[in-house]
């Protein structure tokens, strides 16, 4: 019960990479990294270009060194890959929101490449302890925290690959750009530099929010905010420290209640932009 219930948390590009060091058949191995790794045994994780080095507290006092890598990819095989991307603005929309696009794999294979390692094998790690083999416990230790780090930040996996975030997206960017001015028909520009006011005073105040052409329906992503509302960044209201009868402050109660609305009030904002329920 417990395992379904943290594969239902997960993302699920961080269970496909778990899934891989789930398939190995030294269980009880498994089950002694997975513990390491939930009791804090990995005390630090950092990447050196497309490889993560590690500290593991082991047995010893000294904690083990951990190594472990993907083959990356070259430049040239990123570009291919981003071009590819960029004819799919779905895929930039989603990774700009912090998530996996489901078809991800598509934009590799394509390429004749693969983002996951097919076995265990494909991933490269060493460990400076003396167990001989491999994965040891303190390397599926950090096997399973990077799967947290996958669901925290897909780029992650990405980064395993030989490519950062910043220039993934920076390169995105760049050819989107391009491929939005060559799709500009030459005749209409006369007209765009005509409707441009040629001074602030034509600016037509009550129309700054609105806006008629219709947006590009793959770069819209609506989602419900998983993170702090307005309530968390705002904090608890100071009202009088006075109990109720069931021993709970007013403050709690209004909270409470300010809660209630908001959730309330997101579910119909979020169903209106999915237009859900409602007219076309």
């Amino acid at each position: 019960m417990e395992t379904s219930t943290l594969q239902a948390s997960r993302e699920w590009w961080s269970q496909r990479w778990l899934d891989l060091l789930d398939s190995y058949r030294f269980k009880k191995r498994l089950e002694r990294a997975r513990n390491y790794a939930r009791q804090g045994n990995v005390l630090s994780i950092e990447f050196k270009g497309a490889t993560v080095l590690a500290r593991v507290q082991g047995s010893e006092a000294e904690p083990y060194k951990v190594s472990l890598s993907l083959d990356p990819f070259s430049d040239e095989q990123w570009g291919y890959v981003i071009e590819t991307m960029s004819e799919r603005a779905i895929f930039a929309a989603k990774l700009l929101a912090g998530e996996m696009p489901q078809n991800i794999e598509d934009v590799f294979t394509a390429n004749g490449l693969s983002l996951f390692p097919f076995t265990l094998s494909d991933v490269h790690s060493k460990c400076s302890c003396p167990d001989k083999a491999n994965p040891c416990k303190h390397i599926g230790a950090v096997y399973y925290q990077l799967g947290d780090r996958f669901s925290e930040d897909p780029f992650v996996l990405f980064q395993l690959r030989g490519s950062t975030k910043e220039k993934i997206i920076s390169d995105l960017r760049k050819l989107r750009s391009a491929k939005n001015v060559e799709t500009l028909d030459a005749s209409s520009l006369p007209d765009v530099q005509e409707s441009i006011p040629h001074s602030q005073n034509s600016v037509k105040i009550d129309f700054f929010w609105q806006y008629n052409d219709p947006l590009e329906s793959s770069l819209v992503v609506i989602a419900p905010s998983s993170g702090e509302t307005i309530l968390d960044v705002l904090g608890s209201i100071p009202l009088k420290e006075e109990e109720t009868s069931t021993n709970v402050t007013i403050a709690d109660v209004v909270m409470k209640y300010f809660n209630t609305v908001y959730k309330d009030a997101s579910q119909k904002a979020f169903l209106a932009a999915m237009n859900i329920g409602g007219s076309t």
